[in-house]
């Protein structure tokens, strides 16, 4: 059996590898697109997911594939369902550290730290503080009450803020696919959350934008394609919302000539959230390590992903 493995995780990976297993420690991506059509067994995220994936298209025997990202949108599922691989993703990896991110997000959008550090840049002693808002008795509607979207509710609550969750089945008191969109007016923060299929697409568009409170803030910490940019933009200029928290936008990286740059409050956190953290590699070796033995026994592995449904 044939593995193409990170040259970065090899340190934690290697001395807990049975001795059977064949492995290609891959540097770059020529590197892993050559040793990779005839593996079994593939761990080949880079830091561009369009690599990843025509990295993966080359592969012609995988029957598993590890990846450290929650978001799977840029494999090919249709592929991978009908050769019968198994796909497991990195859900709980990145949970604290993206929680925290949206955190920071709500209470940047709140104080209006992005204005504050300007301020301090051009050092301007201002006495009228930017932001005034507090985050004790607001409202925030998360869309993807899942591992991260529970976090980031718990954490929210602390600060007295009330929220809400929306899940597909409704569970413990949070709202359906079919319900929040009528209720999206009645809050002040809106968080995206939720994994990234086809039925997220463009989920926050131009209807969406209009419905919400002029005061309030969009954050999304999932994928940028779930928000209608064009619409974003429109809705920041004409002062339709307060603002936007976007740690996703689309495409990544975004080009320096795209108006959400320059768009009037919005801030743009390059798609750091995941990334700020030092435990991630660590993590992930780890979960893989476990994933492997279970997968060499024929048990069930963590994290699997429904092809299918796309998360």
């Amino acid at each position: 059996m044939k593995a193409v493995l990170p040259a970065l995780a090899r340190p934690l990976l290697e001395p807990r590898l049975p001795a059977d297993l064949q492995v290609h420690w891959f540097q770059d991506r020529e590197d892993a697109g050559e040793a990779i059509a005839d593996a079994d067994i593939a761990w080949v995220d880079m830091q561009r997911s369009r690599y990843t994936a025509e990295t993966l298209a080359r592969a012609q025997a995988l029957q598993w594939v590890f990846t450290l990202y929650a978001g799977v949108d840029p494999f090919d599922l249709d592929r991978m369902q009908a050769q019968g691989t198994i796909l497991t993703n990195g859900t709980g990896i990145n949970a604290e550290a993206v929680a925290e991110y949206a955190v920071l997000g709500v209470l940047a959008a709140a104080k209006r730290f992005d204005e504050v550090v300007r301020l301090a840049d051009r050092r301007e002693w201002t006495t009228d503080a930017p932001g005034k808002l507090e985050l004790y008795d607001t409202r925030a509607l998360i869309v993807g009450y899942g591992t991260i979207g529970r976090m980031i509710g718990d954490r929210l609550a602390a600060f007295g803020v009330d929220v809400t969750g929306v899940t597909r089945s409704g569970r413990d008191g949070t709202l359906t696919p079919d319900a929040w969109r009528a209720r999206i007016g009645d809050y002040d923060w809106v968080i995206l959350a939720a994994p990234s299929t086809g039925e997220t697409q463009a989920l926050i568009g131009a209807d969406a934008l209009a419905a919400m409170k002029t005061s309030a803030w969009l954050v999304n910490i999932a994928r940028g394609d779930m928000v209608d940019q064009d619409a974003l933009v429109e809705a920041l200029v004409k002062r339709r919302i307060a603002g936007a928290f976007l740690d996703t936008v689309t495409p990544e990286p975004l080009p320096p000539e795209h108006p959400l740059w320059s768009a009037p409050n919005a801030i743009l956190t390059m798609h750091l959230s995941g990334r700020s953290q030092t435990r991630m590699f660590q993590r992930a070796a780890a979960l893989f390590l476990e994933n492997l033995e279970a997968f060499r026994a024929g048990k069930p592995m963590k994290n699997v992903v429904d092809l299918a449904a796309g998360y």
